[in-house]
């Protein structure tokens, strides 16, 4: 199991809830949280599969900002 981190800008619980159906897409993520109450707002992902590109795209398609964080 792999554990992928990301800044974004999904601070809500109406931002998680937009960005839900694009992450549910995306083949490999095994679980996925945002942390809401961090400044960062900190997207994380826990996947068996090397999938950061496509999260990235997934969560921009949803309209928001994304960084991957090390």
């Amino acid at each position: 199991m792999r554990t992928l981190r990301f800044k974004t800008n999904i601070n809500c619980s109406g931002c998680v809830k937009s960005v839900t159906p694009h992450l549910n897409n995306v083949k490999g993520i095994d679980s996925w949280k945002v942390d809401t109450e961090t400044p960062d707002k900190v997207l994380t992902i826990e996947t068996e599969n090397e999938t950061s590109d496509e999260v990235k795209v997934a969560v921009q398609k949803a309209g928001f900002n994304i960084e991957e964080l090390n």
